[in-house]
């Protein structure tokens, strides 16, 4: 008993240091702030009226130095970009309209092959011979002038589509 009461007593004893460790400083509003953490660093060292313990003021700015020295010198100024980034960004792009122009050029040479199979087909309807085709049974079927005026319809649609953008 007399163990816990005696650690009971020295927790009590120690709560009055660990409230002393408290910041307080005057805010721009003119409002006195507590806090258990530093003020922020726009807050003057003026403004600042308690500081916990052990924690130094923190010593006035020292004027710029006259002459920068040599190691800063010889480091590259800051331009607030990344080189490295950037020449990814444009790797990036080059290998992105490299793909887009291969698709474009893809996309060209099978309207261009399009174009070429429907004007093989238009010309063949249009010669006048008889033609067939297989139905869906696998069975071949003559085609009418029904069937043959629709297939010159699409052939046309297909042409007028592919090799106007071939061209």
């Amino acid at each position: 008993m007399n163990a816990a009461r005696l650690a009971l007593l020295a927790l009590v004893c120690a709560l009055p240091l660990v409230a002393t460790a408290q910041w307080q400083w005057v805010d721009k509003s003119g409002r006195k702030v507590f806090s258990d953490k530093a003020p922020p660093p726009e807050v003057a060292p003026e403004q600042i009226l308690k500081r916990p313990k052990g924690v130094a003021a923190p010593a006035p700015a020292a004027a710029p130095a006259a002459a920068p020295s040599p190691l800063a010198a010889n480091l590259p100024k800051p331009s607030g970009k990344d080189k490295v980034l950037e020449e990814k960004k444009k790797q990036a792009d080059a290998e992105a309209a490299a793909k887009k122009k291969a698709e474009e050029e893809k996309v060209a040479a099978m309207r261009a092959d399009n174009c070429s199979r429907a004007k093989n087909a238009k010309a063949t309807y249009d010669s006048g011979v008889r033609l067939s085709r297989t139905n869906d049974k696998g069975e071949r079927e003559i085609l009418d002038d029904e069937a043959r005026a629709k297939e010159v319809k699409h052939l046309n649609e297909v042409i007028a589509r592919d090799c106007a953008k071939a061209q």
